[in-house]
């Protein structure tokens, strides 16, 4: 198992990375612990990303990842604009990475995400126990010489604490980027209460072709959770809690 204190390094990775505003935002809300305040609109994010290559990490080898979860207020990344995120689930193909991710308060489960390319067309797709739950289609252009440069902040629980992350990226996101659908399929599974709403509004988002960035080697301890955390509705549809 990887040591979580350690750091590592993923290099131009192909992501899609975009918010929206929900159809159940009570729902949504539910799923922040008190403590923590969601977006006024409960505003939802989701990353789906693919490692096609064991050289593009520093450890982790290949593998696909999808981390959704809830815009905050009050949590900003360092730069004091970016909103920081409460992770809800977080999908991995890698045995690997799951058990670095549950060590450092990830909602881990095991899944697969795939990134299609149709001409300008992309199409991402994030399956959970072999069953697709999300898909979604975007309209892109070419790959631009403008940089997204930045950090991202993200907070989870572990051991009963609320923890705090800055993860470091580079992106060179498309020219064009459109989000034509965003479907959640399965509506017996707990990641559905994210679905967003019909007409969609997306807040924010970019498509890149490569993407880097860095999970730190340290966490930041912000105080203890409620007694009670987790909420049922962050567990697999198993019925069990998405880590031990």
């Amino acid at each position: 198992m990887l040591d979580p204190a350690v750091p590592h390094l993923v290099v131009n990775c192909r992501t899609l990375y975009f918010s929206w505003l929900p159809a159940d935002p009570d729902a949504v809300a539910a799923l922040v612990p008190a403590g923590l305040r969601p977006h006024p609109d409960r505003e939802v994010f989701m990353n789906q990303y693919v490692v096609d290559d064991e050289s593009q990490t520093s450890g982790f080898g290949s593998y696909s990842l999808t981390y959704i979860g809830v815009t905050l207020v009050g949590m900003d990344a360092p730069d004091g604009v970016t909103p920081g995120g409460w992770w809800t689930h977080y999908v991995s193909s890698s045995e690997r990475v799951r058990g670095y991710a549950v060590a450092r308060g990830a909602p881990a489960l095991p899944g697969c995400t795939s990134i299609t390319e149709q001409g300008d067309t992309i199409v991402t797709e994030t399956a959970i126990e072999g069953l697709p739950v999300i898909r979604a289609q975007v309209r892109v252009g070419d790959t631009g010489h403008a940089m997204h440069n930045g950090h991202h902040r993200y907070l989870t629980e572990l051991h009963g604490q609320l923890v705090s992350s800055i993860y470091p990226v580079i992106a060179e996101p498309s020219t064009a980027f459109e989000i034509e659908s965003v479907e959640f399929l399965d509506p017996d599974h707990p990641v559905y209460a994210l679905r967003p709403e019909n007409p969609l509004t997306i807040a924010w988002g970019y498509y890149s072709p490569r993407s880097s960035f860095a999970y730190p080697g340290g966490l930041t301890v912000l105080g203890e959770l409620e007694p009670g955390w987790p909420a049922p509705d962050r567990w697999s549809r198993s019925g069990l809690p998405s880590r031990p």
